[in-house]
């Protein structure tokens, strides 16, 4: 049994890697920069998840509208690395683009720990310049969840109407 977990998981390793350095590129920088940007986008998920359920904005259409916005941006470094092989240059567009999305999901993540309250956490003087440099992404996520739950009431009094309230 173990012996056929090692051959499954040498499969998976012999597919997954071509595809990988084939869209992306090869090198530890490259494997270390598209690592960084998953886990952030992980801890920004974790985050806007635990903001959305403390404001009562959560939607699942957002979340999964959420799934193909998150496979987009993990597809952009790859159209980067794709260009870069196209036109001779030595992954300059990998770069800015990852890091590009690198510095906004960090500042998405950001925001949405301080809407979950986790902000506490963090000595205050951090925390001004951490919202000063996320402000503007904190207010257009605080506007969509006011939208969303304002939404969700007139949906609610849709509801109540078809049912003869």
């Amino acid at each position: 049994m173990e012996s056929m977990q090692r051959i499954y998981a040498a499969l998976i390793g012999a597919l997954f890697t071509p595809m990988f350095e084939s869209l992306y590129g090869e090198g530890e920088t490259v494997r270390a920069l598209m690592f960084a940007i998953a886990f952030f986008i992980a801890m920004d998920w974790m985050s806007g998840i635990r903001a959305s359920k403390r404001d009562t904005s959560y939607a699942s259409k957002y979340g999964i509208d959420g799934l193909f916005r998150t496979f987009f941006i993990l597809l952009l470094p790859g159209g980067g690395h794709l260009l870069d092989v196209a036109l001779g240059l030595p992954g300059i567009l990998f770069g800015l683009l990852s890091f590009g999305i690198l510095y906004h999901v960090i500042q998405s993540m950001t925001a949405n720990s301080i809407r979950a309250g986790w902000g506490e956490w963090v000595p205050e003087w951090i925390l001004n310049k951490i919202t000063e440099w996320v402000k503007s992404e904190l207010e257009a996520k605080l506007s969509r969840a006011e939208g969303r739950k304002e939404q969700k009431r007139l949906e609610g009094k849709a509801d109540d109407k078809d049912l003869g309230a």
